[in-house]
Parts: C-alpha cells; sequence; structure tokens
C-alpha cells in the first residue's frame, strides 16, 4: 500500500479499510445496527436527512433501503425542516451528521423527536446522544473521507438486517479489500489537477459518487469541478466545456452505456477523458464505497499538485460563526 504523507486527510483516508471492518465486526456497532433496523423494521416511510457529504449519504442510504423493499426517501436538512414533505406519525427518519454539529441535521433531528416519530442518528463516535449508530471518531480534515464511507457501511449493514438481499454479510465482507485496492490503486492517476473544470460523470447511484467525487475536490483542493448524472449532463451541462477541461467518466453501473456513449462524445470534441472503473464486483450500491474512495485519492493528489490545504477547507468570511449557526434548534 502507497505511504500517506502527513495532511490529516490522507491518513483518515488510509484508516478506512482497517475502520470499515471494525464497523463490520465490532459488537456494539452490531448491535446499535440490530436496534435500527428493529425500528425501521415498524415505519411506514422512511426519510433519510443529511447536507452535503451526508446528503450523498441520505441519497445512497435511501437507495439501500428501497434495495430492502423499504418506501425511503433522501431530503436534505435544511428542506426536511422548512420544506418537509407530509410526513405521518407512522413514518421514521434517520439523520446523517459526521461532526454531530450541523445546525439544520440537529434541527431535523429534534424536530423529528419532537414528533414522536421513530428516529435514529447516524454520527460519529462518543457524540452522546440516544438512539444512534456511531461511526468514527470526529475527523480531523474538513474533507471528511472515512465518516463518509462508514456511514455508507452503517447503512448497508442495516438494510441488510431489513432484508436487502444484494447487501449481505459475505458482500459487506468484501468492502475493506476493495478499499484498500482502491487506495493502492486508484485509477485516477491520469486526470489533470489543474484542468479549467473538471467534469466527473456517473450513472444510477455512481451519479451519487460523482456528485460527492467532485465536493471532495472542491474542497481539498479547491478545484472548479461538478458531479453529474449521465442523462442531466447531457442536457446542456456538457455544452460549454473545451479541450482546457477534463471529464472523469465513472462507468460502473452504466446498465444503458450513457457513460461509455459520453466518454466517445467528449472524445470527439477533443475534450481530454478518464474513464474509472470498479473492478471489485461488488453489487452497485456497495461498490460506491471504493469508487468514493478512488476520487478521495484524487482529492488528495490534487490538493498536493494545486499547494492547498486540504485539512482546513472553511476559512474567511465563509467560516463566521454567526452563519453556521443559522437554522439551529
Amino acid at each position: 500500500m502507497a505511504q500517506h504523507p502527513g495532511t490529516y486527510l490522507e491518513k483518515q483516508i488510509h484508516s478506512q479499510p482497517a475502520e470499515l471492518e471494525r464497523l463490520r465486526t465490532d459488537p456494539s456497532t452490531r448491535e446499535q445496527v440490530h436496534t435500527a433496523a428493529e425500528g425501521l423494521h415498524r415505519v411506514r416511510r422512511i426519510w433519510v436527512v443529511g447536507t452535503g457529504s451526508s446528503q450523498h449519504a441520505a441519497a445512497l442510504g435511501a437507495a439501500m433501503l428501497q434495495d430492502a423493499g423499504r418506501s425511503a426517501h433522501a431530503v436534505s436538512s435544511m428542506q426536511f425542516v422548512h420544506n418537509a414533505p407530509i410526513v405521518g406519525p407512522s413514518d421514521g427518519v434517520v439523520i446523517i451528521t459526521h461532526t454531530g454539529e450541523t445546525a439544520y441535521a440537529l434541527a431535523a433531528r429534534s424536530l423529528a423527536f419532537g414528533a414522536g416519530l421513530q428516529t435514529f442518528t447516524i454520527a460519529r463516535r462518543g457524540i452522546g446522544l440516544n438512539d444512534v449508530v456511531e461511526t468514527v471518531e470526529k475527523e480531523s480534515a474538513e474533507t471528511y473521507t472515512v465518516s463518509y464511507t462508514a456511514a455508507l457501511m452503517v447503512f448497508a449493514m442495516i438494510a441488510g438486517k431489513m432484508g436487502a438481499e444484494s447487501l449481505t454479510e459475505d458482500a459487506l465482507a468484501r468492502v475493506p479489500a476493495a478499499v484498500a485496492a482502491a487506495i493502492s490503486g486508484p485509477g485516477t492517476e491520469g486526470v489533470p489537477s489543474r484542468a479549467r473544470f473538471l467534469a466527473i460523470v456517473g450513472a444510477g447511484p455512481s451519479a451519487i459518487t460523482a456528485a460527492e467525487g467532485a465536493l471532495k475536490a472542491r474542497e481539498a483542493a479547491r478545484m472548479l469541478t461538478a458531479g453529474y448524472d449521465a442523462e442531466y449532463f447531457l442536457h446542456g451541462s456538457a455544452t460549454p466545456l473545451t479541450t482546457e477541461d477534463h471529464l472523469l467518466a465513472l462507468t460502473a453501473a452504466d446498465d444503458d452505456g450513457f457513460v461509455e456513449a459520453l466518454v466517445r462524445a467528449g472524445a470527439a470534441e477533443r475534450i481530454g477523458v478518464t474513464t474509472v472503473a470498479e473492478p471489485s464486483e461488488l453489487p452497485a450500491l456497495l461498490a460506491q464505497i471504493p469508487l468514493a474512495v478512488r476520487l478521495q485519492m484524487f482529492a488528495s493528489r490534487a490538493a498536493r499538485e494545486r499547494g492547498t490545504d486540504p485539512d482546513t477547507v472553511i476559512t474567511g468570511a465563509w467560516a463566521d460563526p454567526g452563519l453556521w449557526a443559522i437554522g439551529a434548534p
């Protein structure tokens, strides 16, 4: 495995195989997962709530619960608080917060508990809240990585307990090794860190990973980048790209060949293109964990090459405590 230098981001990326294996096998975590699965079994619909990376985890978590045959829907924390869909008394809510400090996530949790809904939180260790499935220690880098993949592992464990046929114990057991392989050879080495704009494109669940990977590159390397669903990308977003830009195509879950067709179109327009596959043969939803790690590795490399600090992301006026307190319960 490649040796990591000294940033917290790199250390946290490299910690993921061991942390995911710990979560999968730890008796305390398994008991928390069992409690959450039992509680969610009793509800009619499940709302999965988060912000930023946690919102991406919410989208994939909802898909995992859908794989278990449940009506599950991902919404942002702010939307849940101010523009929530019609939530009934027999519904359940899962809140994702890496730090346990995000204002609207805490407000959503308070709102759900106040309404008497079955509510669980997926959050860092030692958060000190009730009805929590704990993941990892609070990260030292503001470019969150291990807490993201840990939340996905927890969701997969919950969904597996609830009957998701693809999220078996055997499949979960293969995830840490797939993540280690992604760290050793991410496949993103050809992606330029100084392109004018980097478009990351995927289909199905990989579109969510594209959005998460773009967020990591923005945070860590201050890159101008965005993640797209393949169909959405075609409908206008590809139009302004030039030879100064780059297309990073995630070919996992490309059932219709849409992403591959976009690759051919980009090459015809003389746009630089890199394709990244996930060779682990994991089920499509679980494959998003090592696929996300491949994009984390790119973000870390881009930060080194661009000379940015991937551990301290929110600075200047964006770090105003008053700004971050808006929406708190």
